[in-house]
């Protein structure tokens, strides 16, 4: 899409739930440094690397892959414990996203929403025709209101629920969620794309017995360093997940994907072995954030969330002086002056602590 938006004549065509929606804007510009998607940086483990080069070699292109990905579901049903009729595959979480909100939410629903959060719930819940109900977070822990959203439950037909959250990195216990599954008679979607970074947290799969209503969404993209594949998945009743399976397009999980994502699933202990590298450099990036005087809130994810003076320009002086990006977050409502920086290397943590004690820090000229 243009910058300028959509022409009178599109707009004329087009249904009115599609004409104003702001479509996802990653901002991604060429660069050095790029901690503005939590994507992982770091090198996977060389036994899970050959394992999945291994895989890609091994399968062949001139047939179209299994369309339920079933192989890569069964994988996955061992990982969790649960049986294959409870696990759906999808072209990343978003695809995910839109087909539960396809499915249950459109024209005279209600979806509950719980900003700031990942902008997608919105734009898709429109996109559908929903009516989205927003329940703003504590604009200063950025922990749900949770009378509020659990009186909103009460009316909605999809309540959505990241944790943790993105892009604030703050997690929800377990009996809040299932405060949420008994509070909403539709559907409620967890999002636990960043769990493998907060393990204590403990994942709301654990409620599936109890709660028929609950789905548990989960990527490969973060913690498994598998972004560019496309490859998330759902846990559910089997009923959610035949659901899925009825409004998802055909073949959307292709077979490269498919394959890599199976190796790493079988190799997953050596890659969440290196979570906990991870999990060390994001205090030490959050420490040296709050050195600089800033305010960080903190984090179970893979990433961070920063008060900077002038954001916006800060955002702009680190691409265009020092090639590094960072996601600018500060026209989001409760996120002024606000970016989100994935946690890096070291090198390349060091490297965005550096351009910002410059930028903050300038030396004052000698002559």
């Amino acid at each position: 899409m243009s910058d300028v938006g959509l022409s009178e004549r599109a707009r004329a065509l087009v249904r009115p739930e599609v004409a104003d929606l702001e479509p996802y804007d990653p901002g991604f510009v060429e660069c050095r440094v790029n901690l503005s998607a939590n994507e992982s940086t770091w090198p996977r483990p060389p036994a899970l690397e050959r394992a999945v080069r291994e895989a890609l070699a091994a399968t062949p292109l001139n047939r179209y892959p299994d369309p339920m990905a079933n192989g890569l579901r069964d994988a996955l049903a061992a990982w969790h414990g649960v049986d294959r009729s409870q696990v759906v595959v999808g072209n990343g979480g978003d695809e995910l996203i839109f087909d539960l909100l396809l499915a249950f939410g459109g024209p005279g629903r209600t979806v509950l929403d719980m900003p700031p959060t990942f902008s997608v719930y919105d734009i898709y819940g429109r996109l559908v025709g929903s009516t989205v109900v927003a329940v703003p977070r504590d604009p200063e822990t950025f922990e749900p209101a949770w009378d509020e959203v659990l009186a909103a439950a009460r009316t909605a037909d999809v309540a959505v629920l990241t944790t943790p959250n993105n892009p604030t990195g703050n997690t929800v216990a377990p009996d809040r969620v299932e405060a949420l599954c008994e509070a909403c008679p539709g559907v409620v979607l967890v999002d636990e794309a960043y769990g493998e970074f907060a393990p204590s947290m403990g994942s709301a799969a654990a409620l599936l017995d109890r709660h028929p209503n609950l789905c548990v969404l989960h990527t490969l993209s973060k913690a498994f360093a598998m972004a560019g594949a496309r490859v998330g998945y759902l846990l559910a009743s089997p009923e959610l997940v035949d659901v899925f399976a009825a409004v998802r397009q055909p073949y959307t999980v292709n077979v490269l994907s498919q394959a890599a994502a199976t190796a790493v699933v079988e190799g997953r202990d050596l890659a969440l072995a290196a979570v906990a590298d991870v999990v060390a450099e994001r205090a030490r990036l959050t420490g040296g954030l709050r050195a600089l005087g800033l305010r960080v809130w903190d984090s179970e994810a893979n990433f961070v969330l920063v008060r900077v003076p002038d954001a916006h320009a800060v955002r702009q002086r680190l691409a265009r002086d020092f090639s590094i990006l960072v996601r600018d977050l500060s026209s989001a409502p409760g996120l002024e002056d606000c970016l989100r920086v994935t946690v890096g290397t070291p090198a390349e943590d060091d490297a965005v602590l550096d351009a910002l004690r410059r930028i903050l820090r300038p030396v004052p000229s000698s002559s």
